[in-house]
């Protein structure tokens, strides 16, 4: 996808919206437009929409109708997630240890340290490998009566690596511990499933995966008990106060039902292009290192370090050049400190201030690709000068 010229090539930072959504959302500004909380035909026809879309996005993740509460965006679901579970269990059964791993999006560690620092929580990370991996063996060994909620990204926005969700979710049922997953960025491309997951708590936004922004979704499995973080109304079963944003979720819905029923093609042109950039990178750069696991990585998904080269830089270098790509998260472009994801994952200052994420999506071409990989190693010379 080109605009004014420039190539994109940061897909797990945000996607277009899908001109099929654009048109399942279309009615809902205008023709039916009603609250879904009056009583009126007006509401009744947004109701029946919100419902709808509630049951297409259940159908996609596995889960019952009713388990579904719509947010704003993948990091309010986090944040109703992660705190409400917290205060919930706390309140109880006295839960006050809090376990997540190192490389959460700050929408959970932040959370999690809001929740360590002002409320008395204990938090807790957990070992992961040099891939950025959790083993659900090291779960088993720190998971306590007093746990309140483990949550482990389900696959990382950084460096792309899949963490084993099911085997973790397991441990955590027969814990009796509740466990939340961020698949904000799984749900594009992996085959998300609550119940054979066995996740008691799920977050997905649907700007990720070619839906709108501003819109996102929290599974919350029956019987979970959570304590709303926004109150209000009564709607989203009570845990989400607030009238409901008809045309945004409608999107939400139908992005993820494309995106589950397009998932094997999509993934298919995606982890060619992924492939080639990856083998074109090592062979072609010196001192070049990939980020995240070779294989149990997401298709779209290929992430570096350069030792001795500015990252930042190279984005500037890049973007002049007509390449739009991020250096790890799009929130940590401009930090002049290494992510905290390349630390946990064990790389030196001198390797983790020269990384780069390059994400392929819907509108990318093997042409594309191959332009980029020609200019690469020219700038990541130039971003390697003092």
């Amino acid at each position: 996808m080109d605009t004014n010229n420039t190539v994109y090539l940061d897909y797990a930072a945000t996607t277009p919206v899908d001109p099929r959504v654009i048109t399942a959302m279309l009615p809902y500004f205008h023709d039916t437009f009603g609250n879904p909380s009056s009583v009126h035909v007006f509401g009744q026809r947004a109701e029946a929409a919100l419902e709808a879309a509630r049951d297409k996005t259940a159908r996609a993740l596995n889960a019952k109708t009713t388990e579904i509460i719509f947010t704003a965006n993948g990091t309010e679901s986090d944040n109703l997630a992660l705190r409400g579970i917290a205060f919930a269990e706390k309140r109880k059964r006295g839960a006050n240890h809090i376990l997540i791993s190192p490389v959460e999006h700050h929408a959970v560690s932040a959370t999690a340290h809001q929740l360590a620092d002002e409320f008395g929580f204990e938090l807790e990370f957990l070992p992961v490998d040099e891939y950025g991996r959790v083993n659900a063996e090291n779960i088993k060994d720190r998971i306590r009566p007093e746990t309140a909620v483990v949550s482990v990204i389900y696959a990382n926005n950084e460096i792309g690596t899949i963490n084993p969700v099911g085997e973790i979710g397991a441990v955590c049922r027969v814990a009796g511990v509740p466990f939340h997953s961020d698949a904000v960025q799984a749900a594009a491309h992996l085959p998300v499933d609550v119940h054979k997951d066995q996740v008691d708590l799920l977050s997905i936004g649907a700007h990720k995966f070619y839906g709108p922004k501003g819109v996102g979704a929290l599974f919350v499995k029956n019987g979970t008990d959570l304590l709303p973080t926004m109150t209000g109304g009564k709607q989203e079963n009570g845990l989400r106060a607030g009238t409901q944003n008809i045309p945004y979720i409608v999107g939400l819905a139908e992005a993820l039902s494309l995106a589950a029923a397009e998932r094997t093609q999509r993934n298919q042109q995606d982890s060619l292009l992924r492939d080639r950039i990856i083998g074109r990178v090592l062979e072609e750069i010196p001192d070049a290192r990939l980020t995240g696991h070779p294989t149990m990585r997401l298709p779209n998904h290929a992430s570096f370090v350069f030792t001795g080269a500015d990252g930042n830089r190279l984005l500037m270098l890049l973007d002049v050049a007509g390449f739009a790509c991020s250096s790890g998260s799009a929130c940590k472009v401009g930090q002049p400190e290494p992510s905290e994801v390349l630390s946990a994952i064990g790389l030196n200052r001198e390797w983790a201030l020269g990384s780069l994420r390059v994400t392929v999506g819907s509108g990318t071409t093997a042409d594309q690709v191959d332009r980029f990989l020609d200019v690469l190693p020219g700038l990541v010379e130039k971003a390697r000068r003092k």
